[in-house]
């Protein structure tokens, strides 16, 4: 198969620390992959190397099937890219910055069309050194769009955009999806990846730690609860005839999976001890999942 992004045993160091470690990821046209990790994994050093600006020490990095360093010109040509450095020269407005911008594009979208579909109408005409970080954020989007990419390549799209401008961003990334452009974004905000992405990639340390669908990261099915009051998991547990413990936010997470007869059992036991149920889920969240990655992940560092 041809990926869009193809990275294969992606190594970068920077002196003695090695930023990236055998890094393995791809991103299929049509697709939503997103990249996650605390600050210092490594996500925009992988970025970087993707769209040429570093050279590996060791590995492979394609886009489209080509060396983003030796075929840059090309991949430039079919691939936007929004990175965390970057801006615009003070004085210059959004609209003036992308009918620049798209004068060195052969067939570029239109200006007015993508101001009108990042929100950026009502600040068209304000100079860049007057725009909030957020129309700042949404006018680099715009330009990385202005070519008609195959590919988008997004470091933190949402960082710093109000809720209005976030649904902007995510409508775009749906239907830039849905045209068949492949997008490789990486971000912190947990709510955005399992909003947007269609396959997620966990790094840590430089490493990756996990990487698949969001069913296929949470792992296999179990109850969690929360009640209106303490509850003795032992006794819980033998009702339901499987181990119950209590997480770190209070929670009940009962090794099995979710049942009409369990969920009565459940809600009849608390009613008999005057307690109430107050949620119940059948498979952790992302954010659940994520934080015992990356402990899991240290754990295993330590000497």
């Amino acid at each position: 198969m041809s990926y869009a992004v193809d990275v294969q045993h992606l190594e970068v160091t920077f002196a003695e620390l090695r930023a990236v470690d055998d890094v393995t990821l791809n991103v299929n046209y049509g697709e939503v992959v997103a990249l996650l990790g605390p600050n210092g994994a490594g996500k925009t050093t992988v970025v970087e190397t993707l769209l040429g600006f570093r050279a590996p020490q060791a590995g492979t990095v394609r886009l489209h099937g080509l060396n983003p360093m030796r075929d840059h010109r090309e991949v430039v040509v079919r691939t936007g890219a929004l990175l965390q450095r970057g801006g615009v020269w003070a004085p210059m407005t959004p609209r003036d910055v992308l009918r620049l911008t798209a004068s060195y594009y052969d067939a570029p979208r239109d200006t007015n069309e993508l101001l009108a579909l990042l929100d950026l109408e009502r600040c068209a005409t304000t100079p860049w050194r007057r725009l909030s970080g957020g129309e700042q954020q949404r006018t680099l989007l715009a330009l990385a769009l202005l070519g008609r990419p195959r590919a988008l390549v997004l470091d933190e799209p949402t960082t710093g955009v109000d809720p209005e401008g976030r649904q902007a961003i995510r409508n775009l990334i749906g239907s830039e999806r849905e045209r068949g452009c492949a997008l490789f974004l990486t971000t912190h905000e947990l709510n955005e990846a399992e909003r947007l992405a269609d396959r997620l990639v966990v790094m840590h340390r430089g490493r990756v730690v996990a990487q698949g669908t969001l069913d296929e990261l949470a792992g296999s099915p179990e109850m969690i609860i929360e009640t209106s009051g303490h509850v003795d998991p032992a006794s819980l547990g033998n009702l339901l005839g499987c181990a119950v413990a209590p997480d770190d936010a209070g929670r009940l997470r009962c090794n099995v999976a979710s049942s009409p007869e369990r969920i009565a059992l459940v809600t009849s036991y608390l009613a008999s001890v005057g307690l109430s149920l107050v949620s119940l889920r059948t498979r952790a969240s992302l954010e659940e999942r994520y934080l015992e990655l990356i402990a899991d992940e240290r754990n295993d560092a330590r000497p």
